[in-house]
Order: structure tokens, then sequence, then C-alpha cells
């Protein structure tokens, strides 16, 4: 048997306590068994979840793709967005910001995505989940402080006069042309994130984990 870890070779080491027979890879160690009746256990799960949910396949379609239970899924889009690094930012770039509305469970109850989107690289550097608010706003905003961004264009909401130095502010109109063409790709494959969707978010920390897995993961 070839090791699903590191492509070495396993030999037998005893039975699971479900009758399974057990292997060890004699390079890496680690034990496994050849085929796993319950998926949970399939040691390459992580990677199977962090491709459906940047395709923006639903929680419940992913669970049933899978064969795991809803519970399963929850746990392991914690887990896998936990062990996520978020990228180095480059210091004296060009960025976009801009907000995108949600909601939990509710369609009143109002839920904001703000980003921030190198404009050259069109990676996102920084984002946060919360109400549309300055504390909201300044999460994503230190970030590009920190990395003294040379230019940060915006829409003309109000809250980013006091947050932005003047002297790299920018609220030309086609400044934000770059990011707002992302708010769409982001819609697209995240149908919570639609404005028309019978999809939603169940908790911020779980929109948070999934947003974390689509731009990071």
């Amino acid at each position: 048997m070839v090791c699903k870890y590191c492509g070495g070779n396993c030999v037998k080491d005893g039975h699971q306590a479900n009758g399974k027979q057990r292997y060890k890879c004699v390079h890496c160690r680690k034990k496994q068994q050849e085929l796993y009746t319950y998926n949970a256990y399939d040691p390459n799960l992580n990677e199977r979840i962090i491709v459906l949910t940047k395709e923006g396949v639903g929680i419940r379609s992913t669970a049933r793709i899978l064969h795991i239970s809803i519970g399963t899924l929850f746990r392991r889009i914690l887990t896998i967005a936990k062990s996520i690094v978020r990228p180095i930012v480059p210091k004296h770039r060009v960025y976009e910001v801009d907000e995108m509305k949600s909601f939990i469970r509710r369609k009143n109850n109002h839920i904001w995505v703000a980003y921030a989107l190198d404009r050259y690289s069109k990676q996102v550097v920084s984002f946060s989940v919360g109400t549309r608010t300055n504390s909201t706003l300044n999460i994503v905003l230190e970030t590009l402080r920190l990395s003294e961004a040379k230019r940060i264009y915006t829409d003309r909401l109000r809250n980013y006069r006091s947050l932005i130095d003047r002297r790299v502010h920018r609220t030309s109109l086609y400044g934000t042309n770059h990011i707002e063409r992302n708010n769409l790709t982001v819609r697209t494959h995240l149908k919570r994130l639609s404005r028309r969707t019978i999809c939603f978010s169940r908790s911020v920390v779980i929109l948070t984990a999934i947003l974390k897995i689509y731009f990071w993961g």
C-alpha cells in the first residue's frame, strides 16, 4: 500500500477498532487504513473542502458531495480557516477598498464585508466582517497603514474621510473599478453574498471562515 501522506511504502500494523487492516508508513511513520468507511477520516478531505468552497458550493451541497455530516463540515471549515496564514503585504502599493452587504440568518439582519484589494496583483490583503462602522473599516485600513500604502482608492462613504490620510486617499470616478469587478466575481462564486439568493450565513464566524478560505486558501 502507498502512503496517503508522503507516497512511501506502508506495512501492516495490526487492525483498527472497527476490524479493518491498519497500515504504517515506513517513512513518515503515520498510521492509516486503505479504505475509510466514513469519509471524514479521509486525509484529503480538507483539500476537497477548500476546492468546493472556492467554487461556491454551499454547505449542504458540500456535505452531500463528500458524504459527511453538516456538523463535521462546519468543524472542518473552522479548523482549515485557523490554519490559513494571511499573505505578506508588500509596502508602497496601490489599493482599492470597498464593502459588500450580506445578512446573517434573516434578510433584515445586515452584515458588511469590507476588504482591500491590491490594484495590480488583484490579491485581497485584508478583510473584516461586521456592521458598516469605523471599527469594521479600521481593521482593513490598519493593514494598509502598516504597509505604508502609496494610494488608497475608495467610494465616497463619509467614514473614509476620517480614517485615511488625505495625502494617499482618492475618490476618483473610476478609482474602484477593479474591486467593483471583483465584488461581482465574489458574489457569483459565493451565493451567500449574492443580492438575490435563498442562501444565507448562520453566523459571522462561519462567514469569516469561508471568506478566509476563499481569499487565501
